[in-house]
């Protein structure tokens, strides 16, 4: 059985070592929650990441909160979404507080300049770890893409987007289900 601590303890690394938020985090918490403590298997994983992706809120927290909550109940959740947001939420307020005296440093301005290249790094990995999982082949490539598209070219709502793929994989399932009887 996973303890508390456990839960905290996995939740307050992959909270302090992420740089860039949210999307980032992914790969640190697949290497914890899945291949390392093999708390849940890489689809339930992909499902419990696209439900917190589409829930409102802080993702992170979405995702401590049902791993806690599935291996450990309500205590569970509390305790991982603690681990998780204890230091981003101590760093930001420092952040906050010191900001405007270094926001005119070199140093600091180069700092934050060469962090941007390792987050887009750090959230596209998960993207090819996912599409694997997710099964996406030759055949199917162009609905993520076409998602993308419809989000980032068209600014279409990602709700309004999830909802369509969700109409689509419905009607998808009844016409198959429909052709093999």
């Amino acid at each position: 059985m996973v303890t508390l601590f456990q839960l905290f303890w996995s939740f307050f690394k992959i909270g302090t070592f992420t740089i860039g938020g949210g999307y980032a985090m992914i790969p640190l918490m697949e290497k914890e929650i899945v291949d390392r403590h093999r708390w849940l298997d890489k689809e339930e994983f992909l499902d419990i990441l696209s439900v917190s992706q589409a829930m409102p809120g802080i993702f992170a927290a979405n995702m401590a909160t049902y791993v806690g909550k599935r291996l450990r109940g309500w205590q569970g959740a509390v305790v991982s979404v603690i681990g998780n947001v204890l230091v981003p939420i101590i760093l930001i307020l420092l952040l906050a507080i010191f900001f405007q005296t270094f926001r005119e440093n070199r140093l600091v301005e180069s700092i934050f300049m060469g962090i941007r290249p390792v987050v887009v790094a750090l959230i596209a990995a998960p993207v090819f770890s996912m599409a694997k999982t997710a099964k996406v082949s030759k055949t199917n490539f162009w609905i993520p893409l076409l998602a993308a598209a419809l989000i980032w070219v068209l600014g279409i709502s990602p709700i309004i987007v999830i909802f369509l793929a969700a109409l689509g994989g419905f009607i998808y399932g009844r016409c198959r289900k429909g052709a093999e009887q």
